[in-house]
């Protein structure tokens, strides 16, 4: 312990004397939370498995915050830290090995990002500032490596044999263009962060191919959701790519941190909000993958040109149709992004109220942006992207909504609840 001591100082008087380009923005919380959806993209992270880092990130970065003098219950790491820590040096250093382990090819510039950080908060300080600091990268590190330790042994790792669905009427199959195995059909099973159980909030099922309500929504995404439909709109179809190019942890997040700057949040506020909202994510895609591959039902690019095998009489099949994009390689019901969405709009109506006016914008698709004035609205066009692409039916969109609200719902009630009153 004395040679890391030693070496945490001297890394520190050399940051003391070095001039950064990069410069921190006032709050180290929000600062690396944009710093982890950098990583992100620059590792090209798919939305589903970044649900699973960023909750990593935001559940180290909270328990590191909000264990020095601790105003709520943690999520896995109980209170131990020294005396005098500076919470904002533990929100850097729980941040950084955190991406350093899951991005560790980007530790050159996540070593000047933490640089920069530090010298901000060193910045006009004396030795009690560098005891401070000191101790709080020394609990900023323990919380990160109890974290990791935690979610190495989760079940996400190693991925289990190709899911390859089956051929039976309904039965999801590997879908064009790719022809892919199931993806991470291990997600449905791994430890949840909060909720109970993966199983807990399971939706009741897809609609019987002979129903009504079957009928409905599959001519739905029949005309609406082709590569050539006639009736879809322009900005129906800038909305459906607009909403698949990035992950909904870069969207969700990003409106997190605008909103929070706007209502001039605090540190431990914005580290709660954050963490809140990443589990949330974390445990709906869990929830979410339970069911998708409990159920396994046929996609929309298999549904529709074998609609003449599906017993139904109203349901006309295509052999042509093709969706607006590719369709992802896992089961249709319940919809992904409908799900991970719901849980964060519904966090983030909790803390901002519903009816709040915001923009999304995309990290890759640059210049687009959706504006809003409520959460639920901006939900309802991601389940219509969801229809209007192709990939989904609308009762696979809408029960994903009622499994995410669930399961947001439940965290908000019983995760990081106040040990004294609320801030």
């Amino acid at each position: 312990m004395h040679h890391r001591t030693c070496a945490m100082l001297t890394s520190l008087a050399v940051i003391m004397a070095t001039t950064f380009v990069i410069t921190a923005r006032a709050d180290e919380v929000t600062d690396w939370n944009q710093y982890m959806l950098q990583a992100a993209l620059v590792a090209k992270t798919t939305p589903i498995p970044m649900t699973r880092n960023a909750a990593i990130v935001q559940a180290a970065v909270f328990d590191a915050v909000n264990g020095i003098n601790p105003r709520y219950t943690p999520i896995h790491v109980k209170s131990a830290a020294p005396g005098g820590a500076s919470r904002r040096a533990a929100a850097v250093q729980a941040a950084y090995v955190s991406l350093v382990n899951l991005y560790p090819t980007q530790i050159s510039t996540l070593d000047a990002q933490r640089a920069a950080s530090l010298m901000a908060i060193l910045k006009g300080g004396g030795h009690e500032r560098v005891r401070s600091v000191l101790a709080g990268i020394q609990w900023g590190q323990t919380v990160a490596d109890a974290i990791w330790a935690w979610r190495s042994t989760d079940g996400f790792n190693p991925p289990p044999p190709p899911f390859v669905g089956g051929t039976n009427i309904g039965q999801w199959r590997p879908t064009p263009p790719a022809f892919a195995s199931g993806v991470l059909p291990q997600l449905g099973y791994t430890t949840a962060w909060a909720i109970l159980a993966p199983s807990q909030f399971r939706p009741g099922g897809p609609p019987a191919l002979n129903s009504d309500r079957y009928t409905e929504v599959f001519n739905e995404t029949k005309s609406m959701g082709s590569l050539n439909s006639a009736v879809r709109t322009a900005d129906q179809t800038l909305y459906a790519l607009f909403w698949n190019a990035s992950t909904g942890s870069y969207f969700w997040d990003s409106v997190a941190v605008s909103l929070s700057k706007q209502h001039h949040k605090t540190l431990l506020q914005n580290a709660r909000i954050l963490a809140l909202l990443n589990i949330a994510m974390a445990d709906a895609a869990i929830a979410c993958w339970e069911a998708k591959y409990y159920y396994v039902f046929w996609r929309p690019v298999t549904a529709i040109p074998l609609a003449d095998s599906d017993g139904n009489a109203a349901t006309m099949p295509d052999p042509n149709f093709q969706p607006l994009f590719a369709t992802p390689a896992h089961p249709e019901y319940p919809s992904g992004h409908s799900t991970i969405s719901s849980s964060a709009t519904r966090v983030l109506a909790h803390f901002f109220g519903n009816r709040t006016s915001f923009t999304v914008q995309s990290d890759v698709m640059l210049g687009v942006e959706r504006s809003f004035n409520s959460f639920s609205d901006a939900l309802r066009e991601v389940t219509n992207a969801r229809v209007f692409a192709g990939i989904h039916f609308r009762t696979a969109c809408e029960d994903g909504e009622a499994t995410g609200n669930a399961v947001a719902n439940y965290i908000l009630a019983n995760a990081l609840q106040p040990v004294e009153n609320d801030d």
